[in-house]
C-alpha cells in the first residue's frame, strides 16, 4: 500500500448514470480525461486511490441491474472498493473505518455528483476533521431546474459548490494542484 497520509475518493463514477434520463453526454470527456489525470497521478506517488459505488434496491444503481460497474472509458485498479447507500461515501461503506486504519488525514474527492454526493462526502469528512481538497474539473453534473422553474447548467451548479465548499469545508482545487498537494505530503 502506501505510506500517504492523503487518499483520493473516486465516488459515484459508475455506468449506472448512463439510465438516468438527466444523462448528458456533453461534458463527459472532459470529465474522464481529469479523472483519469488524477487516478494515474495519485498512483505514481503512491496516493491509495479508493472507489466508491452508489447502490439501492432496484432500478440502475442496484446491483442485479449490472451497471454498478465503472463508468466506461475509465478503467483502473483501486485500492479498496465501497458500496454506500446514502449520498455520504461515510455512512455505512465502511470507509470511514478504512481511512482510520490507514492513518489518513487528508482526502481527494472526485466523481459524480458534482454537488450531491461529491458534496455531501465533503462536508461529511470536513465535520469528522479530516482535510478535504474538492477537485471540481474531476466532477460531474447535469443540468437540474429549480423549484421557480430555473435551470441550472452544470458550470452555475459547479460554480454554486465551489462558492458554498471553499474555506468552509474544502479548498477547492484543480487536478494539477490536489496532485502538487498529494506530492507535498509524502
Amino acid at each position: 500500500m502506501s505510506s500517504s497520509a492523503t487518499a483520493l475518493l473516486v465516488i459515484d463514477v459508475q455506468e449506472s448514470f448512463r439510465h438516468r434520463p438527466y444523462w448528458r453526454d456533453s461534458d463527459v470527456p472532459l470529465f474522464i480525461e481529469c479523472q483519469r489525470t488524477l487516478i494515474r497521478g495519485a498512483q505514481a506517488r503512491k496516493v491509495p486511490v479508493l472507489q466508491i459505488f452508489h447502490v439501492e434496491d432496484s432500478g440502475p444503481f442496484s446491483l442485479e441491474s449490472g451497471h454498478v460497474v465503472p463508468l466506461q472509458d475509465l478503467s483502473f485498479t483501486p485500492d479498496a472498493v465501497f458500496r454506500k447507500r446514502s449520498h455520504s461515501a461515510l455512512i455505512g461503506s465502511g470507509l470511514d473505518v478504512w481511512l482510520t486504519r490507514h492513518g489518513i488525514r487528508r482526502v481527494i474527492v472526485s466523481g459524480i455528483r458534482t454537488e450531491q454526493c461529491c458534496e455531501t462526502t465533503t462536508r461529511h469528512a470536513s465535520d469528522l476533521g479530516y482535510e478535504v481538497d474538492y477537485v471540481t474539473d474531476a466532477t460531474l453534473t447535469f443540468p437540474m431546474i429549480d423549484r421557480h422553474g430555473r435551470e441550472w447548467t452544470p458550470a452555475q451548479i459547479r460554480s454554486r459548490t465551489e462558492l458554498v465548499l471553499d474555506g468552509r469545508f474544502a479548498r477547492i482545487m484543480t487536478v494539477d494542484e490536489a496532485l502538487a498537494e498529494a506530492s507535498s505530503n509524502l
